[in-house]
């Protein structure tokens, strides 16, 4: 694929790149080790100082940033202003928190081991790689970059092809708050050099956010190599109502779940199971509030859901829908591309599924949901739970008993109850079975790319 960066909603190709030749990738990998040596031995408040200087950064730029977002995939704009400042909030946490959280552990009773003092110490690892997603062109990137710098290690990036100019953003930030040269480093190459990339020797592991398919190739090369790897990969997630929930708040709250940025995350409400007793009143308020979304540019203020990313993405989508119509499925709303230029599909709401249509396995990465009939919550379980994925979840539910089993019995990496999924830097984020291993943000992602050292003293 070319690095560059193409207008979804004209279609239009606004700039090319050129690709990273082998000997500038060495470069640059050599410059983020260089850089390794620097930062692994400087205090946490000087990182937190520099940490806090690129987070007014972003905050300044953030109306031309959020303007770059828009034009390499298509957001609404406020929705990308909103992704911007969420970067600069998470440097801040991590700034604010990093030294406390990487604090040594002692052990209570060092003399139960023999020793007159116990503790386990994180130690940052070196240079890591981070294989990143055109979603959320910043916010996938700074939720590993803070509190990867934070902890003293250094970071080298492979973008998404698509997203060139916000690659390129993410390789001054840091330095330009006065992280020491080299300390993130994007490398403008295509999937097939990702590989040598992993191989190097100066690269200590690697963290993805992307496809299962991806996940799965580079999660096998850095195991091969025997280097620590985070996959944070697809999903599918379940938005569970029950007769006792607020149906209308359900309702909106479903809508945005369902068509944030314009329905490309993988952790949009996708599957919607919703109780027979009120099935017929929450299809209608869903179905008329999807209906009533603003489609187009994603640069004017009033548009709700602007293009898919890519064109290839849109027929994706489409053959999924296709398919489950020509197999049964009734359209509820939308249904079909819309015409014109850019790669535009409508919120569309399907239902009457059956276990032979794609869509009830696969992800779907747009502004396409799938809503189910259940008869109680065993069904509304063994539904949610069908899937191969297992990122979030959501249950409107306001009886007690029903929240602490749907808490127990959903198999995801996180619940959320009588509110859709979010991501906060204070909680940790990811999934099971094959939305991928390991965890970001809070103090697990911070730990994640360190070296638990168990100190033991005589």
């Amino acid at each position: 694929m070319a690095i560059a960066t193409i207008n979804p909603a004209t279609g239009e190709t606004e700039r090319e790149f050129t690709a990273d030749d082998a000997a500038t990738v060495d470069h640059k990998i050599g410059e983020a080790q260089a850089a390794f040596e620097v930062l692994h031995d400087t205090t946490f408040a000087q990182r937190a100082a520099w940490m806090r200087a690129a987070a007014e950064l972003v905050e300044q730029e953030a109306e031309a940033t959020a303007r770059i977002l828009v034009r390499e995939m298509g957001k609404p704009l406020a929705q990308a202003r909103g992704e911007v400042l969420k970067c600069a909030k998470n440097m801040r946490f991590y700034a604010d928190h990093a030294e406390g959280i990487m604090a040594d552990e002692p052990l209570d009773d060092p003399t139960s081991v023999g020793a007159s003092r116990a503790y386990a110490s994180y130690q940052p690892l070196g240079v890591v790689l981070a294989v990143m997603p055109w979603n959320y062109p910043l916010w996938q990137v700074v939720r590993f970059a803070a509190p990867a710098l934070m902890a003293g290690n250094t970071g080298v990036l492979k973008h998404a092809s698509n997203v060139p100019q916000a690659a390129l953003y993410l390789d001054t930030i840091f330095e330009r708050g006065g992280f020491p040269v080299g300390s993130f480093r994007t490398l403008l190459i295509g999937a097939r050099e990702v590989k040598a990339v992993i191989e190097d020797p100066r690269v200590q592991a690697v963290t993805l956010t992307g496809s299962e398919p991806a996940g799965r190739s580079v999660a096998s090369i850095a195991g091969g190599q025997v280097k620590k790897s985070v996959m944070e990969l697809g999903g599918s997630d379940p938005f569970i109502v029950l007769p006792s929930a607020d149906l209308e708040a359900a309702a909106t709250t479903a809508v945005k779940a369902r068509v944030q940025n314009n329905g490309q995350s993988c952790i949009a409400a996708k599957r919607f199971l919703v109780h027979t007793d009120v099935y017929d009143a929450f299809a209608t308020l869903f179905a008329d509030k999807m209906a009533a979304l603003v489609v187009g540019d994603p640069m004017d203020e009033t548009t709700d859901v602007g293009p898919v990313a890519t064109e290839s993405g849109r027929t994706e989508l489409a053959e999924l829908v296709d398919d489950a119509v020509a197999k049964g499925a009734k359209v509820l709303v939308g249904g079909a591309p819309l015409d014109g230029p850019g790669w535009f599909y409508p919120p569309t709401v399907l239902s009457e599924l059956t276990d032979d249509m794609r869509i009830v396995m696969e992800e779907t990465f747009g502004p396409v949901a799938s809503l189910y009939r259940i008869a109680d919550r065993d069904e509304a379980i063994r539904i949610a739970n069908q899937t191969t994925f297992g990122l979030s979840s959501a249950v409107w539910t306001n009886d007690p008993d029903e929240q602490e089993f749907f808490i127990r019995e959903l198999a995801a990496g996180a619940v959320f109850v009588n509110g859709m999924t979010v991501s906060y830097p204070e909680l940790p984020f990811g999934g099971i079975k094959d939305s991928g291993f390991g965890r970001e943000l809070a103090a697990e992602g911070l730990r994640e790319f360190t070296n638990v050292k168990t100190i033991w003293r005589a």
